[in-house]
């Protein structure tokens, strides 16, 4: 009942917004370019993609977007591009909230401000991240208070990975550990895909990561994903608790991928963008392919992202302190 609520009211509030109008803009512009900062194929990537296709025909694009992949420092370049661009609506750069509300806790030197470099346009969909243990794990492992004994019991190989250092699923794994008295060595990866293989294989206790990297090896029963961080269970893996059921609320985490545009970017512009990315993600072909990669639509307004971005921004920094990482560690 509770992922149907969600789902519910998550389709309001999407229907509403895409009911809105179309800002009147004098011309639509000719074709929108989105940077992206990870790889090709990725899910982040795929959801750049499918919204970027439904741009053209709109008021806000004669033609399709198209995706410019800009890779590396975990997604920072593809914003350090995009604050040189035009202020013009023509550069987007999709990127998860991670990049602008963790980054600046971790980088004593960042090469964007996140804040004042940049205006929000408006979220597309959302990840939970998701706990999966392979056969090196035993298979009497199946909550995570179980996966957290074996790991006392087993410290040489109590790790997990993550995507890569200073991500968030790198800090849930590292607040799991640290919030019960559990040692757990964190092994970076480049993407999670390595990671992922290397749980199959065995190599590997665990991994923390976007939880649709997982699915196809989890309903293989190749692994076995112990619990996912949104407020309700996925859709996706509704026989899977969510962290918060298993006693642990603070690793809930649902974070989303979003839209970005360079500072004094004018508003009309902002506000059409932000109306074809709505309307988008309203469109069934659109969900189908975010739902294959495990993403789930999540849309609304320019203001509502940036609050969140700055609330993330609030609750991450404690958290990393915690942690003790940093860019230098």
């Amino acid at each position: 009942m509770q992922t149907r609520r969600h789902f519910v009211q998550t389709a309001a509030a999407l229907s509403a917004a895409a009911l809105a109008p179309f800002p009147a803009l004098a011309r639509p512009l000719e074709q929108v370019k989105i940077l992206y900062g990870f790889p090709a194929g990725s899910a982040g990537d795929i959801c750049a993609r499918r919204v970027g296709d439904r741009f053209g025909g709109t008021a806000y694009s004669k033609n399709n977007g198209i995706v410019d992949t800009r890779t590396g420092a975990g997604g920072r370049i593809a914003l350090e591009v995009l604050k040189a661009a035009p202020a013009d609506g023509s550069v987007l750069a999709m990127t998860p909230f991670s990049c602008l509300s963790l980054y600046p806790h971790i980088y004593k030197k960042l090469s964007y401000d996140p804040f004042a470099d940049f205006v929000a346009v408006g979220t597309a969909s959302m990840i939970h991240h998701g706990l999966a243990v392979g056969p090196l794990v035993p298979a009497s492992v199946k909550t995570v208070h179980d996966f957290l004994g074996w790991a006392k019991a087993n410290p040489k190989d109590a790790s997990y990975g993550s995507p890569a250092a200073g991500s968030t699923p790198h800090f849930i794994g590292a607040l799991l550990g640290l919030n019960n008295q559990v040692e757990l060595k964190h092994v970076p990866y480049r993407g999670s895909v390595p990671g992922v293989t290397d749980v199959v294989g065995g190599q590997l206790a665990a991994m923390v990561t976007p939880h649709g990297d997982f699915i196809p090896n989890h309903k293989a029963g190749k692994l076995r994903i112990l619990a996912t961080s949104g407020k309700q269970r996925s859709p996706f893996v509704p026989e899977v608790p969510t962290f918060a059921e298993q006693g642990f609320a603070d690793l809930t985490v649902e974070e989303w991928f979003g839209f970005y545009a360079p500072a004094k970017t004018p508003a009309s512009m902002v506000a059409a963008a932000n109306a074809a990315i709505n309307a988008a993600i309203q469109e069934k072909s659109v969900v189908d392919s975010l739902t294959v990669v495990g993403l789930i639509p999540y849309g609304g307004t320019a203001d509502d992202m940036a609050y969140s971005q700055k609330r993330e921004f609030e609750r991450w920094g404690p958290l990393i302190k915690k942690v003790g990482f940093t860019a230098e560690s």
